[in-house]
């Protein structure tokens, strides 16, 4: 590297006849033939194609949460049969054990076993022959006139499913 080049540059490195040398400045764009888009039209251009794209976001949108609430009444629909299948079963299990329970410790135990089973199976009734949305408002109703007793069925339902999920990871092990 040689000396010079890291020495700063001063006014005196540049001489006003090589800078202008051979240099002739352009023409004004307006004076050469080219056409610049008014702003009013371009402007309004531009709104309408953000007025497309707005609307082309919105039906695509609209198309993906209908996509997302048939899957999810879908998955809804396929639930509550498979509730109202575990809740038969359920019952079944209650009335079998009903006989047990009236050998064993006494006929007034048998009864509350055979009218546990009599609830469920009313319940899975229910749940079968009621319309989704219909289930929703029962619920909501539910929560509405008494939440203590919906906090207390919500806590009971975690439990039994925290505990049916304990011991299928159990059964694994």
């Amino acid at each position: 590297m040689a000396d010079n080049d890291l020495k700063p540059l001063n006014e005196g490195d540049f001489s006003p006849s090589s800078a202008d040398a051979g240099l002739t400045p352009a023409m004004p764009l307006k004076d050469q033939g080219v056409d610049f888009p008014s702003e009013t039209a371009g402007s309004a251009s531009a709104a309408s194609r953000a007025a497309d794209v707005k609307q082309t976001l919105r039906d695509g949108a609209g198309k993906v949460g209908q996509q997302a609430t048939d899957k999810l009444r879908a998955f809804a629909d396929d639930g509550k049969s498979r509730a109202g299948s575990a809740l038969d079963q359920l019952s079944q299990l209650l009335t079998d054990a009903a006989g047990q329970v009236d050998e064993k410790i006494g006929a007034q135990y048998g009864q509350y076993a055979r009218s546990a089973a009599s609830q469920v199976s009313g319940l899975s009734d229910t749940i079968r022959n009621k319309d989704l949305d219909e289930l929703l408002e029962d619920a909501r109703g539910l929560v509405k006139a008494s939440p203590a007793v919906a906090v207390g069925i919500a806590a009971a339902l975690g439990f039994v499913v925290a505990r049916l999920v304990q011991s299928g990871v159990d059964a694994q092990d």
